[in-house]
């Protein structure tokens, strides 16, 4: 018969064996974690550092944009200006520019016509052009 103190320490030993072998496994799989989480965080540093670039990017396209309108601004404002002095310096102008003014006052084709000397053809394009300019 087997001897119950060798049992107990063959059961013992199994018991110590498999206790190592689950902590070497517990330390390999934290090891494996441990490389995917350092890859992970190196993906991240790299995304996020691509994000800034993206940004920066941006910001500098809309800086440039900001200013192309500004120029934009300025120039319209300057044709708008050099078109109001044509306009009060051509006296062929003043009927068609006194029409506007009248069509933007709700006046009608007929009344163009009557107190501008517009022609009838001449009286509805100002309308049309008044209308088309209406937000």
């Amino acid at each position: 018969m087997i001897d119950t103190g060798a049992l107990l320490m063959l059961f013992l030993g199994l018991g110590l064996g498999a206790l190592v072998a689950a902590l070497l496994a517990l330390y390999m799989a934290n090891r494996r974690i441990a490389r995917q989480l350092k890859a992970l965080d190196e993906l991240q540093v790299q995304r996020l550092q691509q994000l800034k670039n993206d940004v920066s990017t941006f910001q500098q396209g809309s800086i440039r944009m900001g200013e192309d309108l500004v120029a934009l601004r300025d120039l319209f404002k300057r044709m708008e200006d050099k078109q109001q002095r044509i306009e009060q310096h051509d006296p062929q102008s003043l009927p068609y520019n006194q029409a506007a003014r009248l069509v933007s006052l709700g006046a009608s084709v007929e009344d163009l016509t009557q107190s501008c000397g517009l022609s009838k053809a001449e009286a509805e394009l100002v309308a049309r052009l008044h209308e088309a300019r209406k937000p």
